[in-house]
């Protein structure tokens, strides 16, 4: 089977320029060996449907999506060897990940006719130089959302934020690596200076600030903020570019600490069965008038500088969208931490644990889940879409940048007994703390 992978990947640049080589898919690629599919697996809410539906069109490819709820179910599945995906979506350290486990192959760049509108700082980023085994997708950051209609004070930093004039006014992402990076950023430290020594040192600022916090959500954070059940919320910048969009009361603040840059990105698993099918959507998804479209109806930084340009004055000025050039360029982004992984999220637990009053604390089981509230925007993009307590009992934190992986994610073992493959698959819920 890899021989014969081997062998299509190397007449892959004749049979494109057979199909016109353009910029556009050819929809009458009948020279292709391949049958017309493509099984795509990729964050939910994250490629418009219209999207690949005008795909399916212009190629005839039929594209089946499958969904994931973190990293971490992602690489799990890939490692055990579940499923057959052509493409995946993964996130920079978990690019990082499955290219030290030899899980991708290496792009045929030739057929990817359109790498050239993607802006230069994104080009060969630390996680994959020379973009061999991967294409950046979408990037974004996370920032601080202010209520200015309720808030009066100035927000500047997550030390604004964690006040207790704020106590059970606060939404944060439910992400134990996102949560120590920003106590990491408090403390003067690296976003992946990654510890046991710097974990003992913003461990007093976990336990001053989580107190304070009223709901934890990573699916669709915005929602708490919008029905005015928080006033203040530590976000993903796509969802305070929505809140924005909708009402100007909603402001968006890059901390002065520092903030971090995400990046999505497309890739072809080594079991790829349709990797010309998957260079071709890649090309696709590189379009101008394609990644415009996608910026629409989901505003992240869009890394595609072509796609920019035809972007829109006021989308371009939303703050969330597109903060200011140099601080995107002082930007930097999670690299794998290897082992720290379980340290960062046993950190959080044990900080939220002692923040809560809830009786489930301590006591949940895999047969005996916590009491749930789904959000509107079930699995999305970012999050987790797996039963979250009000005491944040689980033992790997399950949400989209959860921590960097760990060989037990692999072998689908928690300490809780959950599977890496079946954890991340049970109602969304927004995750909301007594008192």
């Amino acid at each position: 089977m890899k021989t014969i992978r081997n062998l299509i990947l190397l007449v892959l640049p004749l049979l494109w320029a057979a199909c016109g080589g353009g910029s556009k898919p050819a929809a009458t690629a009948g020279a292709s060996p391949e049958e017309k599919k493509l099984n795509l697996f990729c964050w939910a809410e994250y490629i418009p449907q219209g999207v690949i539906d005008d795909f399916t069109k212009e190629t005839g490819i039929q594209v089946s999506v499958e969904n994931y709820g973190s990293n971490e179910e992602l690489i799990g599945k890939l490692l055990a060897g579940g499923g057959k995906y052509d493409l995946i979506q993964p996130s920079e350290y978990a690019v990082e990940v499955l290219i030290k486990d030899n899980q991708l192959i290496p792009l045929n760049q030739a057929a990817l006719t359109n790498l050239g509108n993607l802006a230069p700082e994104f080009r060969g980023m630390p996680f994959d130089p020379g973009n061999k085994f991967s294409v950046p997708f979408m990037a974004g950051f996370v920032g601080i959302v202010v209520n200015t209609d309720k808030i009066k004070t100035p927000i500047t930093s997550f030390q604004d934020v964690f006040v207790p004039a704020h106590k059970n006014r606060i939404v944060v992402l439910d992400d134990s690596r996102e949560i120590v990076s920003w106590a990491l950023a408090e403390a003067g430290l690296g976003i992946n200076e990654v510890t046991p020594e710097n974990l003992a040192k913003i461990k007093p600022i976990l336990e001053k600030w989580l107190p304070l916090v009223k709901v934890y959500d990573s699916d669709s954070p915005k929602t708490a903020l919008k029905n005015g059940d928080v006033d203040i919320g530590v976000v993903w910048s796509g969802e305070g570019a929505i809140l924005y969009n909708e009402d100007k009361k909603f402001q968006y603040i890059l901390p002065k600490e520092g903030a971090h840059l995400f990046v999505d990105s497309m890739a072809i698993p080594k079991t790829a069965e349709h990797p010309q099918n998957a260079h071709l959507f890649i090309n696709y998804l590189l379009r101008p008038d394609v990644s415009k479209k996608i910026s629409d109806e989901f505003p992240y930084y869009n890394p595609n500088s072509a796609a920019r340009s035809l972007l829109s004055a006021e989308q371009l000025a939303n703050p969330a969208s597109y903060p200011p050039a140099q601080e995107v360029a002082r930007m930097q982004t999670f690299r794998d931490i290897g082992e720290q992984a379980s340290a960062v999220d046993e950190i959080v637990t044990q900080a939220r644990r002692a923040a809560s009053k809830s009786p489930w604390a301590g006591t949940l089981s895999p047969t005996q889940p916590p009491p749930t509230r789904p959000t509107p925007r079930p699995g999305g993009r970012h999050g987790c879409s797996s039963p979250l307590s009000s005491s944040g009992w689980a033992s790997l934190s399950p949400c989209r940048r959860a921590c960097s992986f760990s060989p037990a994610l692999a072998k689908g073992i928690t300490s809780a007994g959950w599977s890496t493959t079946s954890r991340w698959k049970t109602s969304s819920a927004a995750s909301i703390p007594p008192g």
